[in-house]
């Protein structure tokens, strides 16, 4: 039996994730070949890292691939914990989808929170770049696998790169045959989800397929006052596909998809470390009449100011062209338009129950991709070569507001700081900034990728992309407050000055290696590929300076550049992939080393959003993947990934990350897993599966030098299915020990070293129903 992932036909199943690792890495899930004198049948999973159908053992590339199947059993319906799939994958996000969520691969990831950033793991969903990591944070629907590609893939994926990539896939309707499934949950902290997918053929060569998910889930940050919760999400998605195979050798394939989540997202956190205005903070929350939060951190009490409102939508429109034109060539096309809509009215931006700054701000994103690609034979050469183009429009609003309680907090503040008595600054209640931030990003590539036979086990694979990228960024204040003691301005932190700039960028990049197939069961691979990210326009308020540097308030000041510069990975990479026991074993191995220059680096002062770039930076490691069916019913899956170095290299420009290790990247992170597939009769099979998920010691943070300790969580499932399927129902805890920790720290605006953190999930718990048909 073969799986294919993200190419034409799924199959099997890839039994329990576990994933990968190693740079060569690949998914292994069962393992190619059949035992047959062990019981044990291994499958084999074809995978498209090099834009050709391949099996992954057979890939000089480091991929994680699993299966839809695999990522249920591991409960990641979202980018939010991939790292079930893999230790050297991770994800985090705070306060806004648009400009704070960063994926990370081998601790290589986005440095900072900034709306001008894109991604350095570029996400593709059915061939698709998403411009903004948060786009991926919707509930997955209908998803037939995913890949991870580790390193740069500047060659084949190309835009934004520069640490991995991405790929989603989207299940293929089906030919032929009306085919039904769908799946309900119910949870603590009253989780609801329910998804339902139905294939209908339309006559003998068009198929249709639709999909819909509805999910309620309340946060797990209280409130004391009135025992709310905030954070909660409530997510409503659908899909249409349309398949039509007009000729034997053409296949068009439409797929529209919609989502929207309205909520009171994502203001809700923890205090964690004290600043000196905190006893004066709680006095202002009790003159409002409520109790200030729990000072015990795992009791995830928070108390805000505000009802605080978030309304996300994405939607967009896909259509994939196949041509077959005999010989083993082939050409594709994948032309796209989507929109993302993120509006957040309401933030507590002072992030307390003390009422004194409001944001009120909204982030939408207009793209459009067209991609052309020809798959070809030469000789003993496979090759690759396309050409790119996308075309970006960012709107982005920003409003600042006083709340009640602003003039008494910057009275004691200026007091405190500079012995100013009481009205030394305004800060009235109301309105006092208003700014719109306009974007838009044009890119182009060309690219051809090579695989050349130079003998029997040894290829050479050669590639190359040059990419060029034109951006632009704008201020625009419509409102600043005419108050000459106005609060920002007497601390000369605003108004910045407006500023309308372009950033254009041109690269080179691609890969060059060496693979090598010792035996029918052993490759190994040497390579070196180059990746890049391009630079920008800070999109901020003071991305051009403080007041200090607007002429418009002070005589002769000169406004900073808000451009930053584009960012170049330089990587190494050695692996070796293995199966072995009669294919019952996989172990797969990767040695890397990754060297970075100009690497973009956003930082969020207290009072100011800035970007700069890191001169270099260094990260080296090793992964470890392996896989084992100890028996035809019990799977052992064990990773690891070991960071010898993640760390930025000496530069003043860079404050408190000179010559750090990078936040959110841990020496040491390792998955475990243990699934069970057991027949107890011909009509019922008993399915489960325990995990144990540990990350080490880490830096939570790169605008402060807070760190969190090591952290292990275990997740556990057991249920009973049909052996066809066609029913299954599983009883499931994700960390199951409510381990609670920060996952990200940042510093409180105004209020000196206090800082504040986003924290992990707690034990969550449920049961889950699912049907096919």
């Amino acid at each position: 039996m073969t799986i294919e992932l993200g190419y034409k036909r799924v199959g099997g199943s890839l039994a329990v994730m576990l994933a990968v690792a190693g740079t060569a890495v690949a998914q292994e899930s069962k393992v190619a070949n059949t035992n047959q004198s062990a019981g044990i049948h291994t499958e084999e999973v074809i995978v498209t890292a090099q834009r050709r159908a391949q099996n992954l053992q057979e890939v000089p590339v480091a991929v994680t691939a699993v299966t839809a199947e695999a990522l249920e059993a591991a409960r990641v319906e979202n980018i939010a914990n991939v790292q079930q799939i893999s230790p050297s994958i991770s994800f985090d996000s705070s306060n806004s989808a648009a400009n704070s969520a960063n994926i990370r691969i081998r601790g290589i990831g986005t440095v900072g929170n900034s709306r001008a950033f894109e991604g350095a793991v570029g996400v593709f969903v059915d061939g698709v770049y998403r411009t903004r990591a948060g786009q991926a944070l919707q509930n997955w629907l209908d998803i037939d696998g995913l890949q991870v590609l580790r390193g740069p893939q500047g060659t084949l994926f190309g835009k934004n790169t520069s640490a991995g990539a991405l790929l989603i896939n989207s299940t293929r309707p089906t030919l032929g045959d009306v085919e039904s499934n769908f799946e309900l949950t119910y949870g603590n902290y009253d989780t609801l989800l329910a998804r339902g997918v139905v294939n209908i053929p339309l006559g003998d060569r068009a198929a249709a397929r639709v999909a819909a998910l509805w999910s309620e889930a309340d946060g797990f940050i209280e409130n004391p006052n009135t025992g709310d919760s905030y954070n909660e999400r409530k997510p409503r998605a659908a899909k249409a596909q349309l398949l039509i195979e007009p000729t034997e050798s053409l296949t068009l394939r439409l797929i529209a998809d919609y989502s929207e989540e309205k909520s009171n997202c994502c203001y809700g956190q923890v205090d964690d470390v004290d600043g000196p205005l905190q006893p004066f903070i709680d006095t202002l929350i009790r003159a409002r009449g409520l109790n200030p939060p729990s000072p015990k951190f795992d009791d995830y009490e928070q108390v805000l100011s505000n009802d605080t409102r978030q309304d996300l939508t994405d939607k967009g429109v896909v259509l994939q062209a196949d041509w077959e034109l005999g010989d083993g060539n082939s050409l594709h096309s994948v032309t796209a338009y989507r929109s993302w809509k993120i509006k957040q009215d309401g933030m507590d931006a002072d992030f307390t129950g003390a009422n004194i700054l409001t944001i009120n701000e909204s982030f939408r994103t207009d793209f459009f991709s067209q991609e052309l690609t020809y798959n070809g034979t030469l000789a003993a050469a496979d090759y690759v070569v396309g050409a790119y183009f996308a075309d970006e429009d960012i709107d982005a609003t920003h409003q600042l507001l006083w709340g009640n309680q602003a003039q008494a907090f910057f009275d004691v503040l200026f007091a405190a700081q500079a012995g100013l008595p009481p009205g030394t600054s305004a800060a009235p209640e109301g309105l006092w900034s208003d700014a719109v931030l306009p974007a838009s990003s044009r890119s182009y590539a060309a690219f051809t990728h090579w695989s050349i036979a130079l003998s029997d086990p040894l290829k050479l694979i050669v590639g190359a992309r040059y990419s060029r990228e034109d951006k632009t960024g704008a201020f625009r204040r419509f409102y600043f407050t005419p108050l000459p003691n106005a609060a920002f301005r007497l601390l000369s932190v605003q108004p910045g000055p407006e500023y309308s700039a372009r950033q254009e960028d041109e690269a080179v990049t691609g890969t060059l290696g060496l693979q090598y197939q010792f035996t029918p069961d052993v490759m190994g691979y040497v390579s070196y590929s180059r990746g890049f990210k391009a630079g920008g326009v800070n999109i901020d308020n003071t991305a051009a300076g403080t007041r200090a540097n607007n002429p418009a308030e002070v005589a002769g000041a000169v406004p900073l550049d808000p451009r930053y510069k584009p960012e170049y990975v330089d990587g190494f990479e050695v692996g070796l992939k293995t199966q072995y026991a009669g294919g019952r074993a996989r172990s797969n191995f990767a040695a890397f080393y990754d060297e970075m220059k100009d690497l973009q680096v956003a930082q969020f002062l207290g009072t100011q959003f800035t970007i700069v770039n890191a001169p270099e930076a260094t990260v080296y490691g090793l992964e470890a993947e392996n896989s084992y069916s100890l028996t035809d019913t019990l799977t052992l899956g064990l990773d690891a990934t070991w960071l010898a170095k993640a760390e930025f290299g000496q530069s003043a420009s860079i404050l408190n990350l000179s010559g750090r290790e990078f936040a959110q990247a841990p020496e040491l992170a390792a998955n475990i897993s243990l699934n069970l597939d057991q027949p107890l009769s011909n009509s019922l099979s008993l399915i489960g599966r325990v995990a144990a998920t540990h990350t080490g010691e880490q830096y939570t943070n790169t605008s402060n030098d807070l760190m969190r300790d090591a952290q292990t969580e275990l997740n556990f499932n057991i249920g009973l299915k049909s052996p066809d399927n066609a029913w299954s129902v599983t009883a499931w805890c994700q960390n199951c020990t409510d381990q609670r920790y920060v996952t990200q720290h940042f510093n409180s605006p105004l209020q000196g070293a206090d800082a504040n953190g986003y924290v992990s999930a707690p034990l969550t718990y449920g049961v889950t129903l699912r049907m096919s048909f």
